[in-house]
C-alpha cells in the first residue's frame, strides 16, 4: 500500500524539486499539487491523504494558520525558505522541517522517517504482511537501496560515513550515526557506543561489556552500559 501526499506550495521550482524527488521513491504516491491550502481542506478533511509537504508562506493563507485550523492532521513536512519557524512548527506536531533550498540527501530522511512512522502506525492496527515490512531507503553509490529494518544486524560509525551491515550485505553511507538513528524510529534499535547502533534482535549473547551479533563481537560504551543493558534485557523482542 503506498503512502498517499499532496504538496501545497505557490513556488513553481520548489514544487518541481519535490516532485522530482517523490519520483524516486516507489512507495509514495503524489496526489495532487495546490498552490493555496484552502483548496486542499477537502481532501485532507475526509482522511485521504496521509502527508502533507506544506509551505508556510503561501497566498489567503498562513501554511501554520492553516496546521492550527484543521481538524484532522495528515503527519505534515514543513517546506520554506525561512528558518526561523521551526520551534513554532515542530510545537504543531510537524513530522519534519526543510529549509529551502532542499537537497536530496536531507529530503531522504524525510521520507524514511515518514516510511518508519507510518509503517509503526500500521504496525499497531493491524498485523504488517511481509509486503508491508519496514524499511528505509540508503543512497549507496547514487543508487536508492531499499533495505529491510529486520534484516539490520547492526550500523557501524566511520567518521563521515556509516557501514550498514544487514543480512544481505554490508552498505556505506554518508551519512551521520545521529541521522540515521532518528530514520530508524524503531525500538528494536538501540545505541550501546558512540560508533555502535544494534539490533536488539539480532544479539547472539551478552557478555561483560560486549554484545555478539553474527560473527562481530561489538563492544559496549561506558556511558551507555546502564541504559543498553536495561532496555536490551526489558524488551519485548527475543535475543537469539
Amino acid at each position: 500500500m503506498k503512502i498517499k501526499c499532496i504538496i501545497i506550495d505557490n513556488d513553481s521550482f520548489s514544487v518541481k524539486v519535490i516532485k522530482n524527488y517523490l519520483e524516486e521513491f516507489q512507495n509514495i504516491e503524489l496526489i495532487a499539487v495546490y498552490n493555496t491550502p484552502i483548496k486542499a481542506l477537502s481532501i485532507i478533511e475526509n482522511r485521504d491523504i496521509d502527508v502533507i509537504f506544506l509551505d508556510i508562506n503561501i497566498p489567503k493563507m498562513n501554511g501554520l494558520d492553516f496546521l492550527r485550523a484543521l481538524t484532522n492532521k495528515p503527519y505534515t513536512v514543513i517546506t520554506t525558505a525561512y528558518r526561523e519557524f521551526a520551534v513554532e512548527s515542530f510545537e504543531l506536531d510537524v513530522l519534519d522541517y526543510l529549509v529551502k533550498p532542499i537537497p536530496f540527501e536531507r529530503f531522504l530522511k524525510s521520507i524514511n522517517k515518514i516510511t518508519n512512522r507510518i509503517n509503526l502506525e500500521k504496525g499497531k492496527l493491524e498485523e504488517v504482511s511481509i509486503v508491508d515490512e519496514p524499511f528505509i531507503f540508503l543512497k549507496v553509490d547514487k543508487k536508492l537501496m531499499k533495505v529491510k529494518l529486520n534484516d539490520i544486524l547492526y550500523i557501524e560509525s566511520l567518521k563521515d560515513y556509516i557501514k550498514v551491515i544487514t543480512v544481505l550485505g554490508d552498505y556505506l553511507v554518508h551519512k551521520s550515526m545521529t541521522s540515521i538513528s532518528e530514520e530508524l524510529a524503531d525500538d528494536n534499535f538501540i545505541r550501546i557506543h558512540r560508533s555502535f547502533t544494534i539490533a536488539i534482535n539480532k544479539i547472539s549473547f551478552i557478555e561483560g561489556n560486549s554484545i555478539k551479533i553474527a560473527n562481530r563481537r561489538i563492544p559496549i560504551g561506558r556511558n551507555y552500559l546502564q541504559f543498553a543493558k536495561q532496555k536490551i534485557l526489558n524488551t519485548k523482542n527475543q535475543i537469539d
